[in-house]
């Protein structure tokens, strides 16, 4: 059995994925992203219903998967959640200087902020997305107040919450300065919140 209906699936989405990123959903366009996922506009709408079902499915399985990957999963069994934190902040900071990628800011961040105003089928996904990293962040703060690692007597839902927003409010102005210094300062701000969370 073939595979190539599957290639061709995950090609668009790729494609769709750059184009919302770099022009948003709204100023994104079909024939750019048939041509860079070298394919017809036939193909795109036997996989797709129509534009608003392409961004559904790059919000699942694009957005959500990265997201998970760089946020949720080194958090997943960690005891230290403020190391944790720390590591992938600084990681997250050296990749951005490195490809150049802070003109564009956070796509899940960029499609709340466009999509989320104009269609609930956009919000929802979206807000499973950061649902899931509240929790996942909720779930490690509990695990360091029982290890010792982080003090008891906060909320961990409460201060997940906060670093969730921060995190997502230090992208999107460092993108707006298109400044690296900006997401390194604010950084180093949230990582003094972070320090006083410690016992």
């Amino acid at each position: 059995m073939s595979r190539k209906p599957e290639t061709t699936r995950r090609k668009i989405l790729e494609a769709a994925f750059d184009e919302f990123y770099k022009n948003g959903f709204q100023g994104s366009s079909i024939n750019r992203i048939v041509d860079q996922a070298g394919t017809t506009k036939g193909a795109l709408f036997h996989h797709f219903e129509d534009k608003n079902d392409l961004g559904y499915a790059v919000v699942e399985e694009i957005v959500f998967p990265c997201i998970k990957e760089r946020w949720l999963n080194p958090l997943a069994d960690s005891i230290d959640p403020i190391a944790a934190l720390k590591k992938v902040m600084r990681q997250f900071a050296k990749e951005e200087a490195a490809d150049a990628r802070l003109a564009h800011g956070c796509p899940l961040n960029n499609l709340a902020q466009e999509m989320a105003p104009l269609d609930e089928g956009f919000r929802r996904r979206l807000e499973k997305i950061y649902s899931a990293w509240r929790e996942a962040l909720e779930a490690a703060l509990a695990r360091g107040i029982k290890a010792g690692t982080v003090r008891k007597g906060i909320s961990p839902r409460n201060a997940a919450a906060l670093v969730v927003a921060a995190l997502e409010g230090i992208i999107g102005t460092a993108k707006n300065a298109q400044s690296l210094e900006l997401l390194e300062q604010a950084g180093e701000g949230l990582f003094d919140y972070l320090d006083s969370l410690r016992p």
